[in-house]
């Protein structure tokens, strides 16, 4: 009896499997999209005015990262073509925000560059989309190149790599790259709310919430509450 229960302890994993049930995920993905959307009000229509609504939408990046690492981290994800279809919509929705994106940062006079957030994640799927064929070289090139060119440069890619890399097969250093990425948001955001999605993430494992899978809807959200944040700027007299 006790042998048994030594050699139970001894196999016991040191670093556990992130298990998100998938209306906790569903619920993670609004409230970032949330959190977003008041961060994306105070930028445009408040000047940057509101410092609450900056600092918690420093979490949504992290929440966006990990729910689409971690789905593509499932399983079976590549054969059913998940990575593909994923790729797929979010070009499609980036594509379409661009313009009402582009209006916004235009009247701030803040350019059309980095891409908006839609794009951070479709370089990150094409990313991990080349680790699953085995194309290193390739995956690398797309990260370099795609992390110059898109909202919240390398840490928001380094993030999401680590994190399917630890979903797949949990580890110290992935898990520490996973956490240097998360802090290194900081020299993009100038503080370190992104650290906060940590807890909060680490939290969603402990509950099961039932809320349904909507799966377009984050695709539509971006562009449409763009657009309607651009329609308030023009009754504003701001554009």
């Amino acid at each position: 009896m006790t042998n048994s229960k030594l050699i139970h302890k001894t196999h016991r994993p040191i670093f556990p499997h992130l298990s998100l049930a998938d209306g906790t995920l569903e619920t993670l993905k609004w409230l970032a999209l949330i959190l977003m959307t008041g961060d994306h009000i105070n930028r445009y229509l408040f000047d940057g005015t509101l410092p609450l609504l900056f600092e918690l939408g420093r979490l949504a990046l992290p929440v966006f990262v990990v729910v689409l690492a971690y789905n593509l981290s499932r399983p079976g994800a590549f054969e059913r073509g998940a990575y593909e279809r994923t790729m797929k919509r979010l070009a499609i929705a980036g594509v379409v925000a661009s313009v009402p994106f582009i209006a916004l940062n235009t009247a701030l006079d803040t350019g059309w560059l980095p891409l908006n957030v839609l794009f951070s994640l479709l370089v990150l799927t094409a990313t991990l989309y080349l680790i699953e064929r085995g194309e290193l070289a390739a995956a690398g090139v797309v990260f370099l190149i795609g992390g110059n060119l898109v909202e919240y440069r390398w840490f928001g890619l380094a993030l999401g790599v680590a994190t399917w890399c630890y979903c797949r097969q949990p580890s110290l250093p992935t898990a520490a790259v996973a956490l240097t990425a998360c802090a290194g948001l900081w020299l993009i955001n100038g503080n370190g709310w992104a650290l906060a999605a940590v807890p909060l993430i680490l939290g969603a494992t402990r509950v099961r919430l039932p809320l349904p899978r909507l799966r377009w809807i984050f695709y539509a959200y971006y562009p449409v509450h763009l657009t309607a944040i651009g329609v308030f700027q023009i009754a504003m007299g701001r554009i």
